[in-house]
């Protein structure tokens, strides 16, 4: 199967060039690698144009500089991307950040999935950050991480690509929006890839990372009891314990003012009836309960 990479890369020259080797060693290469410097005031570009002069699967796009960093600007960059190479016959488009690596047969082993599963409309791996692994009991393998997502092309259309919202959750709203429309979507905990940044790390940091989580739970419509238990359970990660009750007060605060979510209605419906399931699940599994949550 013939795939597109497109990388979102904003001032990422302490990391793009992890990346850069990691695809060009990959045993099957793609098709096409739009590499979007999205106004980079570092020298990002720099260090593109060196490997897109050595390789011509590579191409780097210049996009203007801007003040704001946001997550509406990665949404920008791909579907940018994407327009670049809507005449080229491909059968997978995949969003690959700017500070991630993996193995060589990384891409060959998610082709071989897409290729098993004519169904199977949205993929990716598990990934680690530093010592730290992903707990997919509580996201759960239907949900995959926006540092390397792959839609099969037809999908990828058919939801319109990525959602500019500057609050975040462009990806996760692309996974809800795939299944909403009958496709399967899959981590694969058998591959793992490295994210060399923290998540959201580009945009916030210490105690203010923590209430923008809980921000960001609230617009894309997390349902308040799994927030409180995730609140719980972010107790144990450095700030200890005033970070879980930052990301809930937050998710309060936004909650009692009636902000608007960002989340189409459908979506959060399809997002807070997956929650209480895990919920039950995980509550059955550590308690040992036989007998059924209500």
């Amino acid at each position: 199967m013939k795939y597109i990479l497109i990388t979102p890369a904003r001032n990422e020259a302490d990391y793009i060039e992890l990346t850069l080797k990691s695809v060009v060693a990959q045993t099957v290469k793609p098709l096409k690698w739009i590499i979007v410097n999205d106004g980079s005031t570092d020298n990002t570009g720099e260090i593109v144009s060196r490997y897109a002069a050595a390789y011509p699967w590579i191409d780097l796009v210049e996009m203007p500089k801007r003040t704001e960093r946001h997550f509406g600007g990665k949404a920008e960059a791909v579907n940018s991307g994407h327009k670049r190479v809507s005449e080229l016959q491909f059968d997978v488009i995949g969003n690959l950040d700017s500070d991630v690596s993996f193995e060589p047969d990384y891409f060959e082993f998610l082709m071989n999935r897409f290729d098993e599963n004519p169904n199977l409309g949205v993929a990716g791996t598990a990934f680690r950050e530093g010592n730290l692994s992903y707990n997919y009991e509580m996201v759960g393998i239907e949900h995959v991480s926006g540092m390397c997502q792959m839609f099969r092309r037809e999908c990828f259309e058919a939801i319109g690509g990525y959602t500019a919202i500057k609050s975040g959750g462009i990806d996760l709203i692309a996974v809800l929006s795939a299944r909403a429309k009958g496709w399967e979507t899959r981590t694969f905990l058998e591959k793992t890839f490295i994210h060399h940044r923290t998540q959201g790390g580009a945009l916030h940091s210490g105690l203010r990372a923590r209430w923008y989580m809980g921000r960001k739970d609230y617009f894309l419509g997390n349902h308040p009891v799994w927030e409180f238990f995730r609140s719980i359970y972010q107790m144990q990660y450095k700030p200890y314990i005033i970070g879980g009750l930052l990301a809930f007060a937050a998710y309060v605060w936004y909650a009692f003012r009636g902000v608007k979510r960002t989340i189409p209605k459908e979506l959060m419906v399809l997002r807070q009836t997956d929650q209480l399931r895990r919920l039950k699940t995980i509550l059955q599994r550590r308690f040992h309960l036989t007998a059924p949550i209500v």
